[in-house]
């Protein structure tokens, strides 16, 4: 009897044995280790089932996952994500830099900050013309750049023309001292003869000779062939066209000298920002070298288009104790902006390669999902997001670049080519097939529309005549 209790006991442990390891070859089978391929961080279209270097660049190949399918299983079930989305483990999220944040609205007053280049006060700039034919007899030491006074000699031309001038000029002076001897002047003469001086004084003037040298002919009443060249302010060289020697001919321009007490400063400033720079608003100057600051006004004149640095030229005026600043100085330049209430995000949580911009929104679960946006102004580091995004999602903000080329080279390691519509309800990029998948679609007007959210739906289904027409 024992002997026979024994042999089904055996029989049964065989048979138990057998099914168990049969259940763990089925599962084994069944649930095969995902397959891995090989994409270029550059090219990301490019893909290889082995390592090695991409062939377009040279660039190693990184391994990226052959994903099937863009589902993933949240608490409530199964929801879609559009093409691109990826997954970034917490490890890697801190490993990359990852920051997330709320996408919020902003408004009050903010500092836009530029740069700007001091430039001559055109209203204040003086050129020095020769008014005859003549010979550089002497140039002084002051040369573009200098910084010179009031009547300050610069140079001295030799003008045999100039000495019949100032022979007339001298006999103009001497008839009005006769008269002035006289006990009682004829007044008739008196006044022909203070014309007649006026007259040999503009003369001289016309010809070039300076104030100073007009009271010095004045006060000695000897005639020369000799004008001097000097500042009619005090100014700044910022041109200098004579060298001793030199034959110049009537209307050469020899110096142009710039008065700074009052100065220019062009500010850069891109299109989107204008609507926040009015005419008269104060800004704010700050050299950093001399460590100074400055007040300016915003001048009525209408800006200037910069094709090379592809920027508005707003153009500023400062008074300039002291010349500090320069022209050709650059110098950062402050404005007080009031913004209205407009949704805004980090400037690095953008993607932007020219053709489109996108960022990534938090879809739970380690899951981020591109989202194309259009955008407005830019003050300081924060965009204005006119189109794309809703207040209070959650989105990336910092490591933005990496989440890109995870992205991409997950979308092409997926071979991910899928029609993309635009959600009529709120502008956001949709993937017509997860959002067919999910049900979020309707028709109107003869027309398919695909939506982001189940929201957006039920506010399209409302009222499809108003979205309709967008």
């Amino acid at each position: 009897m024992k002997r026979l209790t024994v042999i089904p006991l055996l029989a049964a442990l065989v048979v138990v044995s057998f099914m168990g390891g049969a259940w763990w070859n089925h599962r084994g089978a069944t649930t095969p280790s995902p397959a891995v391929l090989y994409a270029c961080p550059m090219h990301p279209e490019y893909r290889a089932d082995r390592p090695g270097d991409c062939p377009a660049c040279g660039m190693r190949l990184e391994p990226v996952r052959a994903q099937t399918g863009s589902r993933l299983s949240g608490d409530d079930g199964a929801r879609s994500l559009p093409p691109g989305a990826v997954q970034v483990s917490p490890e890697r999220q801190q490993a990359i830099g990852v920051h997330l944040g709320l996408a919020e609205r902003l408004s009050g007053t903010h500092t836009l900050r530029t740069t700007g280049r001091v430039a001559a006060n055109e209203n204040a700039t003086y050129p020095l013309v020769s008014g005859v034919d003549a010979r550089v007899r002497d140039v002084r030491s002051p040369t573009a750049g200098t910084l010179v006074r009031k009547n300050e000699v610069l140079a001295s031309l030799y003008a045999p023309e100039l000495l019949n001038t100032t022979q007339g000029y001298l006999i103009a002076l001497n008839a009005v001292d006769n008269l002035g001897r006289q006990a009682t002047p004829d007044p008739n003469q008196a006044q022909a003869a203070n014309a007649n001086r006026q007259r040999a004084e503009e003369t001289l003037r016309n010809l070039g000779v300076s104030e100073g040298q007009i009271e010095k002919l004045r006060a000695t009443r000897q005639s020369t062939p000799t004008i001097t060249i000097a500042s009619p302010v005090d100014g700044f060289i910022l041109q200098r066209n004579l060298l001793v020697g030199q034959r110049v001919e009537r209307g050469t321009e020899l110096y142009r000298v710039a008065d700074l007490r009052r100065v220019w400063i062009f500010a850069d400033v891109y299109e989107n920002q204008m609507p926040f720079i009015r005419p008269g608003a104060g800004a704010r100057l700050v050299s950093a070298q001399q460590n100074r600051r400055f007040v300016a006004r915003v001048s009525d004149a209408q800006p200037i288009f910069d094709e090379a640095a592809r920027t508005l030229k707003v153009r500023l005026e400062a008074d300039n104790p002291g010349l500090a600043l320069k022209p050709g100085m650059f110098v950062d330049v402050e404005f007080d902006v009031v913004l209205p209430p407009s949704l805004a995000v980090p400037a690095d949580a953008i993607v932007d390669t020219g053709l489109r911009k996108t960022l990534f929104v938090d879809r739970g679960q380690g899951f981020f999902e591109p989202r194309q946006v259009e955008t407005g102004w830019r003050i300081g580091d924060q965009v204005e997001v006119t189109r794309g995004l809703m207040p209070g999602e959650r989105i990336v903000l910092s490591g933005t670049f990496l989440i890109d080329s995870e992205s991409r080279m997950g979308a092409a390691a997926r071979g991910i080519r899928g029609a993309s519509a635009t959600d009529p309800a709120c502008g956001m990029e949709v993937d017509e097939k997860s959002a067919a998948a999910a049900g979020r679609k309707s028709d109107h007007g003869g027309k398919t529309f695909y939506f982001c959210s189940d929201e957006c739906k039920k506010s399209f289904d409302a009222d499809p005549a108003r979205y309709a027409k967008k």
